[in-house]
């Protein structure tokens, strides 16, 4: 009954499908059938990078709620970090860049949203009632470890999730630091796949 949808949805978008409706279809889907929001579990995103900025989280989230119809989402999702970061998802490389971390995209205007802000954002949210709780994807052992400190010295509520490409034949997460992270002795986060099916390879279409 899991419900898993981002503002960025549809990939690719444009032209009939642009960005949000994927939203807007689950939201029609949800009145149309009147199934009972509490059926259902939705999980969104907010588009990350630079956009994520405290005015935007909640901006995005309350365009998301229009669109999917509803009073609060239960977990509200970075799409990626707030930071640079070696995106691990796609088979990239997990080589850090301290170039790619210099450039003006990343640092000009104040530089990248900072997790305490982030943490206060996401509390805002949660304390209006607007979400239930609040998650990362496409993130490392670094910023989850960094987002759940940050909210335990704020006293803000903590990510409960983080959500990343995963499958028979991409078990990176166990390998690099995320697992060993959300573990319950650790960070204790729970983990959310994506990709499980390796973009259709391991359905045997592709044999």
């Amino acid at each position: 009954n899991l419900l898993d949808t981002a503002e960025q949805y549809p990939i690719p978008s444009g032209g009939s499908s642009p960005e949000g409706r994927t939203e807007e279809v689950i939201g029609k889907w949800i009145k149309d059938r009147k199934v009972k929001r509490d059926d259902v579990v939705i999980a969104t995103k907010i588009t990350g990078g630079r956009n994520v900025t405290p005015r935007n989280i909640r901006r995005d989230c309350e365009d998301s709620l229009r669109r999917l119809g509803t009073d609060y989402v239960d977990v509200y999702q970075l799409h990626w970090p707030q930071r640079y970061s070696p995106q691990s998802n796609w088979g990239q490389s997990l080589k850090y860049n301290i170039e790619n971390d210099e450039s003006g995209y990343w640092r000009q205007f104040g530089g990248p949203t900072s997790f305490e802000d982030l943490c206060v954002s996401m509390e805002g949210l949660i304390q209006e009632g607007k979400i239930r709780g609040w998650g990362l994807c496409n993130d490392n052992a670094y910023g989850l470890t960094a987002c759940t400190r940050t909210a335990k010295f704020l006293g803000t509520t903590p990510p409960v999730n983080l959500q990343g490409d995963f499958s028979l034949i991409d078990r990176k997460s166990e390998e690099n630091g995320v697992a060993e992270a959300a573990s319950p002795y650790n960070e204790n986060v729970g983990f959310m796949a994506y990709n499980a099916l390796a973009g259709g390879m391991l359905t045997g279409k592709y044999a």
